[in-house]
């Protein structure tokens, strides 16, 4: 369990790290979540599942956070699986919960949903993002604008809903970017977390495994774009975890 702060809020779920290259110039994901929060160091604690470390108390912390990870959720490795169990529990203890990329379909995997490769390869780069009927009234997406751009890199999808989920947004790649699993508990598949110089670096390291299927607009980090709306979502997280205005 890590040393809990006294005035830490919000669990950050580690399940790996960056690209090298990437984390030698804008650290790993820890980093860019606390920053998107706009949260001290001592506001939040980091427990890395993918190295061992040991998940404290479901419900101990206001908010929980998931990160992205080169695993795939697939895999079924053992510190994931126990990671999904205890999503499930931390849901139920009343903690708001955020999955981004690998901990959205995580969360998609924990609450009985399919997910996978899909079928028509990597989506990478800045791409557009429509808002769903299912975001009115929504806790984190309503008010969100009919398209919004967002960036996002990921092989795996959530290939079909667990049972009362709704769909919050789509791209036209994938047609689960945004989920909501439970009143408190969201899956976003883009990544709110990155820097416009962030999605450059992934673009850069994506190059050489490039097989065609990724958008147009990924092949070029010319293409990657501010996300403005996108990384006001971590806020907004913060605000519905901790009761903040």
């Amino acid at each position: 369990m890590p040393q809990r702060a006294s005035d830490a809020s919000v669990l950050i779920v580690q399940t790996g790290s960056t690209l090298p290259a990437v984390r030698a110039r804008h650290g790993d994901f820890p980093d860019w979540f606390r920053h998107g929060l706009g949260l001290r160091r001592g506001e939040v604690d980091v427990v890395d599942v993918a190295t061992g470390e040991n998940l404290p108390a479901p419900g101990q912390y206001a908010g929980v956070i998931i990160t992205g990870s080169p695993a795939m959720v697939t895999e079924q490795l053992d510190w994931s699986e126990h990671t999904a169990q205890w999503l499930r529990a931390s849901v139920d203890a009343g903690s708001a919960v955020l999955g981004v990329c690998y901990g959205h379909q995580l969360l998609a995997h924990a609450f009985g949903g399919e997910v996978d490769y899909h079928p028509a390869g990597r989506e990478l780069g800045t791409v557009a993002i429509e808002r769903l009927p299912g975001a009115a009234g929504d806790g984190l997406l309503d008010g969100a604008p009919a398209w919004f751009p967002a960036h996002a890199s990921h092989q795996q999808s959530v290939l079909s809903l667990p049972p009362g989920a709704v769909a919050l947004a789509r791209s036209a790649h994938d047609p689960f970017h945004a989920i909501r699993f439970a009143p408190r508990a969201w899956g976003l598949q883009f990544h709110p977390e990155f820097s416009v110089e962030i999605m450059r670096g992934y673009v850069d390291a994506r190059r050489p495994a490039r097989n065609g299927n990724c958008p147009q607009a990924c092949c070029a980090t010319r293409d990657c774009a501010p996300t403005p709306f996108a990384r006001r979502l971590l806020r907004r997280f913060r605000a519905i975890a901790v009761n903040a205005t």
